[in-house]
């Protein structure tokens, strides 16, 4: 896709905190941005006409994991995933004029916690969350059988001043009771929404990027490190921590998401040439409470 070209852009899932700043960004640079909203009852011919003649595809629905996993909410997660992705392929399969490129999100939660894993990495957990991101990825990578350029963007913790993960963990810090998570060996892959909305920029302007993504920074650490950064960045204590079985009563099977360690490296963005601005935790965490 050239520079410099006014592009259409079609983002589905674009209310939440990735989708609203990817439209600001590609809003002022004057590119044509609209909203897919697909439920239970929407036509995938009516998708077909909505994605129609759009430069780029941007698939961002499913809910939030970072709840209380029961059987029910298992399967809103599953489906709120797997079925969008679907009916978007099957839309893009109707279009006389497909989209150039498809870009899905997928997550870290695919790789397993024992090893350390860029994007060419297949040693994959074996956990609903890895389940979930497999099934999500197939879908998604349907769009190459009509010759659509696909990427599965695989996120690492998004942290944002707008919300995301920094909103769950910045208010016990700022009142002085927060605290390493479990044992706190986790490895954390995490990202500044700054550099998660800027490769998605230069993804699109780099047509040899395809395939699975990482989108975190190089620079993982431990729960113990950040919580000793978050401590000396907002000048608090932090020896209360939050045990394990704690977390497990709270959110369930879904504590593997706080719990597990995700050790994963940007490979290809880096060995295209994308410079990340927050390489390091404590430079991303100082601009977030600025």
């Amino acid at each position: 896709m050239p520079n410099g070209l006014r592009l259409k852009i079609a983002i589905c899932g674009k209310g939440g905190l990735v989708g609203s700043k990817l439209e600001e960004m590609f809003a002022s640079k004057h590119n044509d941005v609209i909203g897919i909203k697909i439920r239970e009852n929407t036509k995938v011919e009516d998708i077909a006409k909505d994605i129609n003649k759009c430069d780029v595809l941007i698939n961002l629905s499913g809910s939030t994991i970072l709840a209380r996993w029961d059987k029910a909410y298992k399967n809103i997660l599953y489906n709120s995933r797997i079925d969008t992705t679907r009916k978007l392929v099957d839309a893009i399969a109707l279009c006389a004029e497909k989209p150039k490129l498809f870009i899905s999100a997928s997550a870290v939660g695919i790789y397993d916690s024992e090893a350390k894993h860029d994007d060419y990495s297949t040693e994959y957990a074996d956990d609903y969350l890895s389940h979930i991101c497999k099934d999500w990825e197939a879908e998604a990578r349907r769009a190459e059988e009509y010759g659509v350029r696909s990427v599965k963007a695989r996120f690492g913790v998004i942290y944002a001043k707008e919300g995301g993960a920094m909103q769950k963990i910045l208010p016990p810090f700022k009142m002085g009771v927060g605290g390493k998570l479990g044992e706190g060996h986790q490895i954390i892959s995490w990202i500044h929404i700054d550099d998660l909305v800027r490769a998605f920029e230069f993804i699109i302007k780099t047509p040899e990027l395809n395939g699975p993504i990482n989108f975190t920074t190089k620079h993982t650490l431990s729960n113990i490190e950040q919580t000793k950064i978050l401590g000396e960045v907002l000048h608090r204590p932090t020896f209360l921590g939050v045990p394990a079985f704690m977390i497990n009563l709270v959110f369930g099977e879904g504590s593997t998401v706080v719990l597990d360690s995700k050790d994963v490296y940007p490979r290809k963005l880096l060995e295209s040439g994308f410079e990340f601005r927050f390489e390091r935790f404590e430079d991303a965490l100082r601009d977030i409470v600025s």
